[in-house]
């Protein structure tokens, strides 16, 4: 729910209410209900709303509790609000309204930073303290909501979008060569605190970052799962961990109700989805909305998967939407999909994300999603070759796996200027798997990818092509209490039955048989994956276009090649090596760059 966005300076003039206000206004979309700034001095918060809890205007932001001396901007939902609002009027806080923000800032008068740990929920926040000019910000466990900054001497802007801070100018826009190097060897992810300009940063998932009136900053990571056997469980059998599981994903499913307007679910019609639909479905809903999508085959690959969300539906009989796209519409919705980027995404999934939020907007405004599963489960084919691995080989078979090339194959992608003398991607993964609370590979591989990974990726994705349409989306294979669950689970059970195995034994009963048992899906989108005819040329059209060429990322004779062969280079996990690069193009360009 919303955008958020902001000004702090340090150097003793007011804030800029006016670049405030711009860069509010670039974030109409994921807040279309209404729309407010709030200046005090040296700080200046904007606010852009969805209305989902609370629709009257008692909930509108930026919200002021002058008694409390207290203003603040929140996205997200805290699912809890209710009980910690009962806790606070049990210390003798008074509510004015009956949204969730207020609580967050009833939370932090009562409890400080340390606020974030009475959560539930997704959020990013900016609290501005009255009297000592302190702003504190706030990022939920698994970075579900976004939160971007950008510093220039004597000031400090945030908001909910990389381009809704270019909006607000004065940004150095210059691509980051880390950043880079990290992009094309994660397929895009760009691991906090970078993003592909060397100009904005975002707050870490997990963290909360403390700005005093005079510019000194720190940050506080406040919650970190554990993937590592607890005495606590010693004794558990498979069968106890199924029903752990299950019953675990059922009340992150049930936290997820909470809004003041209908919900829906996104149903691909794999387990994840289902099983949602499924536990919604044992939890008493009726007339539950569901939406699946798909698109025309292309280059021998089918498009859509509607054979098994039917089943689904009638198995719980969902008041169903399914959506073949046109391809007429196919060409349009990829130029659309880039600019609803925060940051450039490769995956061929967001176009998919962003044609079904156009349609499921038009029927609710909150949906749940599955995703997430994959990486907190061990779902993908990547994990069972690090199963059993020596940690002393533990980087080395993660790259091998997981990243889209080795760092020597980049010499005869990028331009020279761009090379590092490095590997930082590599040094990453190693710094990661160095930390405490993972015991063996393939638990370090599962951290990384649930609390980096997945964020910077799929996360971001649901979040962009939905509240590109000002839809809500939840997520509750992210429940933090469900992934440190998982994250304690026996990585042998996770793997099993081909991966997800624990999951898969827990959804027994409760969705039809031949939806575990099928073979893994995903969003299919055949046409950005087999680059042909007017999706090629668009391709081509914006690799060779002047503002490319003088940028000169990539090396001509490379690109010359993948434009005569478009199709055939697959980067290790198979995306289009081209398609890759000129995603990233076509995004910076969409932005100005």
């Amino acid at each position: 729910m919303c955008g958020i966005a902001g000004e702090i300076r340090f150097d003793g003039a007011g804030a800029d209410v006016t670049a405030v206000a711009r860069i509010t206004d670039a974030l109409a979309r994921r807040g279309p209900d209404g729309h407010g700034v709030h200046a005090a001095g040296p700080v200046a918060l904007g606010h852009r709303r969805l209305k989902i809890i609370d629709l009257s205007e008692r909930g509108a932001q930026p919200m002021v509790d002058p008694e409390l001396g207290l203003a603040a901007v929140f996205n997200g939902c805290i699912y809890n609000f209710r009980e910690l609002r009962e806790e606070l009027q049990g210390h003798g806080y008074r509510f004015f309204s009956d949204s969730d923000t207020e609580t967050l800032l009833k939370a932090y008068h009562r409890w400080g930073d340390t606020c974030v740990d009475h959560f539930y929920g997704m959020f990013a926040f900016a609290v501005h303290e009255r009297d000592s000019g302190t702003v504190v910000l706030g990022r939920d466990r698994l970075g579900i909501k976004p939160l971007y900054t950008a510093e220039r001497p004597g000031r400090v802007r945030f908001a909910s979008s990389l381009p809704a801070l270019l909006a607000g100018g004065d940004v150095d826009t210059s691509v980051d060569p880390v950043a880079l190097h990290h992009y094309m060897t994660f397929h895009s992810v760009v691991p906090a605190p970078r993003t592909i300009l060397a100009g904005i940063r975002k707050l870490p998932p997990a963290t909360v970052r403390t700005i005093l009136a005079d510019g000194t900053t720190t940050d506080r990571e406040y919650w970190s799962p554990r993937h590592e056997r607890r005495h606590s469980d010693a004794g558990m059998s498979a069968a106890d961990w199924r029903d752990a599981i299950l019953s675990s994903l059922r009340t992150a499913v049930r936290r997820r109700m909470v809004a003041d307007v209908p919900v829906g679910v996104l149903l691909s019609g794999g387990l994840d989805s289902s099983l949602i639909v499924g536990l919604l479905a044992q939890e008493g809903q009726t007339g539950l909305k569901t939406f699946s999508v798909g698109f025309h085959a292309a280059g021998g690959e089918a498009g859509d998967e509607f054979r098994y969300s039917d089943r689904v539906v009638d198995e719980f009989g969902t008041d169903h939407r399914k959506i073949l796209v046109d391809p007429a519409r196919m060409l349009p919705a990829v130029d659309h999909t880039i600019a609803a980027m925060a940051e450039p995404m490769v995956s061929h999934d967001c176009v998919a994300f962003h044609l079904l939020s156009e349609e499921v907007a038009k029927s609710v405004t909150v949906v749940q999603s599955g995703q997430g599963a994959d990486e907190v489960l061990a779902g993908y084919n990547w994990y069972p070759p690090l199963a059993g691995v020596p940690r002393e080989r533990a980087v080395d078979e993660y790259t091998r796996v997981f990243t889209d090339r080795p760092h020597a194959d980049l010499a005869s992608i990028l331009e020279p200027e761009w090379l590092l003398d490095h590997d930082p991607s590599r040094e990453f993964v190693a710094e990661h798997f160095a930390r405490d609370g993972a015991t063996d590979t393939l638990d370090a591989a599962l951290r990384l990818d649930s609390t980096v990974m997945l964020v910077d990726d799929p996360v971001k994705r649901v979040d962009n092509m939905t509240m590109a349409w000002g839809l809500e989306a939840r997520v509750p294979f992210l429940d933090h209490e469900f992934v440190e669950l998982a994250a304690a689970c026996p990585p042998e059970l996770k793997l099993a039955h081909g991966g997800k195995g624990v999951l898969k034994e827990a959804a027994r009963g409760v969705v039809p048989d031949a939806v575990i048992d099928r073979p893994k899906g995903y969003f299919p989108v055949p046409a950005i994956r087999h680059l042909e005819g007017p999706f090629l040329e668009r391709v081509r059209d914006a690799v060779t276009d002047p503002v490319a060429k003088a940028r000169g990322l990539v090396r001509g004779d490379w690109l010359e090649a993948m434009l005569a062969d478009p199709n055939t280079q697959r980067t290790n996990l198979g995306s289009n090596a081209l398609w890759q690069v000129a995603l990233l193009e076509m995004w910076l360009q969409e932005r100005g760059v």
